[in-house]
């Protein structure tokens, strides 16, 4: 298709239409979001959960497949089944991507792009590393001061991104993301007013190592291979604990404007879009529909709050291709809105994250006009409750393994 012909097909099937802005090429506009399972193996490689969920990735027939978060080096991993490619296991990772791309050619037609998503995971890795002392979030998990990591261990993280943007490629992965969200070592960084030294203070000092690692996979990299971030825009936490908000909580886009306006001109070609902290406001990044967790905001005030800041960072990004966020929660309406957004210029591809595990074949089925509500995420993170308990991670309401899962671990706790 030539570029006008692409543009009157995405005003009558949105979702289906092939994109092009850049580098970046996909053959639709379905993303399937980062969704850590807590289910590799110890040594970071896939395991057969882990296959079997990406399996049904390259079945579905998204066009963009962001996988979860693999950890950079062992001391940043979550938890000891978090994903970590590393130079020994790379064969396995080879071929789950060599098999994934096979299955998507031959079931779904198409050739998907991967991202790897690569993290340090800070204040939750298994012995917490943290950027700062942060009253708000040691409410939760305390934390003392020996817990600070210092400049210098800062300063050896580039290079094991970079290393790892290396082991991405011989992996067959076609781009990595360098994850700032959600709380997680880049993200604490982020907010770390109060820290002393090189990564502290200044917004200079507090985005320096976030950069400097975006820089050093830049260095690492072919000028083809995909550098992408998925950003907590806003911790939605007042100042001086939260990125992205003033002293009263409510979002602020000075800061957030200035590093994503640093960031398209580092290079980055796909800005993933996400806002708070699951470990603290999760309602704020999965609107929440149900189960035992009463918000303290209705969902449509989350729900608009991706759009705004989705249409705002497209507006005024151009060269950026964004990721919207947040559409598990409509069930029924789901393809209605995903189209809606697309049609309306709020965001240029539909992220899916709970969704894709309740329901990996949603998009093929619509498709076909088999969709159906009923089988979608009902937003009641009992997915996320299994990784809060120590187990595998997936959906508990429509697969009958976590289901069972969540049942004799989960239950009456």
């Amino acid at each position: 298709m030539n570029v006008n012909e692409i543009e009157n097909y995405a005003k009558l099937q949105p979702l289906s239409a092939p994109y092009a802005k850049g580098k970046v090429k996909l053959p639709n506009r379905v993303c399937f979001q980062p969704m850590e399972g807590c289910d590799c193996m110890e040594n970071g490689a896939p395991s057969e959960l882990t296959v079997e969920k990406y399996v049904k990735a390259a079945k579905s027939g998204a066009g963009l497949v962001w996988f979860e978060a693999n950890a950079v080096c062992p001391e940043g991993r979550t938890n000891p089944r978090q994903m970590m490619l590393t130079r020994e296991n790379l064969p396995e990772f080879k071929k789950l991507l060599s098999d994934m791309r096979s299955i998507a050619a031959k079931e779904a037609g198409i050739s998907p792009v991967f991202i790897l998503q690569l993290t340090h995971s800070g204040r939750q890795s298994i012995t917490p590393m943290i950027a700062y002392r942060n009253p708000v979030y040691e409410e939760r998990r305390p934390a003392c001061d020996d817990m600070i990591v210092t400049d210098e261990y800062l300063d050896t993280l580039p290079a094991k991104y970079a290393e790892s943007a290396r082991l991405a490629i011989e992996a067959g992965f076609d781009g990595v993301d360098v994850k700032s969200c959600h709380g997680y070592l880049f993200q604490e960084l982020l907010s770390s007013f109060t820290r002393e030294g090189r990564y502290g203070g200044s917004f200079e000092n507090r985005t320096r190592l976030y950069l400097d690692s975006i820089r050093a996979v830049k260095a690492a990299v072919p000028e083809d291979f995909l550098i992408t971030t998925r950003l907590s825009v806003s911790d939605m936490v007042k100042k001086p604990y939260g990125f992205g908000t003033d002293e009263e909580g409510e979002l602020d886009m000075t800061e957030p404007d200035r590093l994503i306006g640093i960031l398209a001109d580092e290079g980055i070609c796909m800005l993933n879009v996400t806002v708070g902290n699951p470990y603290h406001n999760p309602h704020v990044n999965r609107p929440y529909r149900q189960g035992g967790y009463t918000p303290p905001e209705e969902a449509s005030v989350g729900l608009e709050r991706f759009e705004t800041i989705e249409r705002h960072v497209k507006e005024n990004y151009p060269s950026l291709t964004v990721i919207g966020s947040g559409l598990s929660y409509y069930r029924d309406d789901l393809i209605g809105q995903s189209e809606r957004q697309l049609r309306e210029g709020i965001c240029d591809v539909i992220g899916y994250g709970r969704v894709s595990l309740a329901y990996p074949m949603f998009y093929r089925d619509s498709l076909k006009g088999e969709f159906s509500g009923k089988k979608c995420c009902l937003a009641c993170s009992k997915c996320t409750l299994l990784m809060r308990a120590g187990q595998v991670s997936g959906c508990a309401v429509f697969n009958e393994y976590y289901r069972e899962l969540y049942k004799r671990t989960c239950m009456n706790k």
